[in-house]
């Protein structure tokens, strides 16, 4: 070995030990910087051919890497928009919201999501949540999850809900058999019903249930809450046998609606179709008593009179108060009249070696040809992680071992050093010889 190689052997070892310091001291920097992952360096040995086919001294280069694919420990915050993935899986990203170009998005774990001044979902770094959105009927569609062009950022400001209105209506409950048969029926009962207008406003209908002079026979009348009357209807009720207490006959179905208003009464079904004269276009409403031969509905058993159980499709306008995040990444909006919608579907993207991701300015990563194709996967599903909301992950790095490794290096650099003075010296001697 000359001294010329042995000179060039120090240095490289002074280069290499450099890096490594350079990433460790990243690492202990990021050490409680939310989805860090931690950088190293592995030092590989170099060396050429001689002149003489022999080989010459070897030197040392680093090559950096990350530890991507190691997750953080997961701690809980007091924000229902931060999220921590449990598992594999990254948040899509972009800089701009409403990003379209697909180059421009980017992976993170970095789950601080909090929305803007337009209600985009931004993390601490600057970085847009993506999602796939969901329509009025509550499906995303059929999106493509192995590119970005179907994602959407995640936007919760301003929303509202649109009425709809009511088209169906289901009435349970129990009315009381020792009130029919009496020589003189007592008052009726009485309980009302919400459904929603066109405009998404909400009304109310009544519903009276006068008993009978006849046994387990009552009558039915609907109404308005302003007392207009729709009709009414006739029904006996089985006193015996396993169909005891159900609905056994309706008859004598009676409109006494005044158009364009109307009501209609299927005696096969025990449905009553009630026409509301509410706008230019009528609102229909089904009502559904129960069927005959059924306790799916209305049931007539001795006892107490229960008020009566209404299910009704439709929904009053709304705005958004809050929203929840479930461990599938779907994104629920609650409104203020009492419904509850999903917004968008956060997707997980995985890749086939996390730990050949490109580092990318605040803790995020690019695609490159080392991490492998992507995928888009619904959180919580195959290999994909849970997501956690109010939750965040923190660095993978172990401060110990980082400081260990420190000292370490630092005596590898100055041992390099040393050989790099101990040549300086010898090189001395040399040029002294002419003395």
């Amino acid at each position: 070995m000359s001294i010329s190689y042995a000179m060039q052997t120090g240095v490289s070892g002074l280069r290499a030990n450099s890096t490594a310091v350079g990433r460790i001291s990243e690492n202990i920097a990021n050490a409680n910087t939310d989805g860090y992952r931690r950088s190293f360096v592995q030092m590989v040995t170099t060396s050429t051919l001689s002149d003489n086919a022999g080989i010459a001294p070897s030197g040392v280069r680093a090559v950096q890497g990350s530890d991507v694919s190691t997750g953080g420990a997961v701690r809980t915050t007091a924000s229902a928009t931060d999220l921590a993935i449990g598992g594999q899986g990254f948040f899509v990203v972009s800089k701009q919201p409403g990003e379209t170009n697909e180059a421009n998005f980017m992976l993170t774990r970095a789950g601080s999501f909090l929305p803007d001044e337009n209600g985009d979902l931004r993390n601490a770094a600057g970085y847009y949540l993506a999602g796939f959105p969901y329509d009025q009927t509550a499906s995303i569609g059929n999106v493509d999850r192995n590119q970005f062009g179907d994602l959407r950022t995640v936007n919760l400001g301003s929303l509202s809900q649109t009425g709809s209105p009511t088209g169906e209506m289901t009435v349970s409950g129990n009315i009381p058999a020792q009130q029919t048969g009496l020589a003189t029926p007592g008052e009726p009962f009485l309980s009302s019903a919400e459904y929603y207008s066109p405009l998404g406003e909400a009304e109310r209908m009544q519903f009276s249930w006068q008993p009978s002079a006849t046994a387990s026979q009552w009558t039915l009348s609907i109404s308005g809450a302003d007392g207009a009357q729709y009709g009414e209807v006739t029904v006996d009720f089985h006193d015996s046998g396993p169909l005891a207490g159900a609905p056994r006959l309706y008859s004598n179905a009676t409109s006494n609606a005044a158009a364009p208003a109307g009501f209609a009464f299927d005696a096969a079904t025990g449905i009553a179709t009630l026409t509301v004269d509410n706008g230019a276009v009528p609102q229909t409403i089904e009502v559904s008593i129960g069927a005959p031969d059924s306790h799916t509905g209305m049931t007539q058993f001795a006892g107490d009179y229960s008020a009566l159980k209404i299910g009704a499709d439709g929904a009053e306008s709304g705005v958004l108060v809050r929203t929840e995040i479930d461990e599938r990444g779907d994104v629920y909006g609650v409104f203020n009249n009492g419904s509850r919608k999903p917004l968008y579907n956060i997707p997980l993207a995985e890749v086939a070696n996390p730990d050949g991701l490109l580092a990318a300015d605040g803790n995020a990563y690019v695609l490159s040809r080392n991490s492998g194709k992507f995928s888009l996967n619904q959180a919580g599903e195959g290999s994909a992680g849970g997501l956690t909301a109010g939750a965040l992950e923190s660095s993978n790095v172990e401060v110990a071992q980082e400081l260990t490794d420190l000292i370490s290096t630092q005596r590898a650099y100055s041992s390099n050093a040393k050989i790099v003075t101990t040549v300086d010296e010898m090189l001395q001697e040399t040029t002294n010889l002419k003395r």
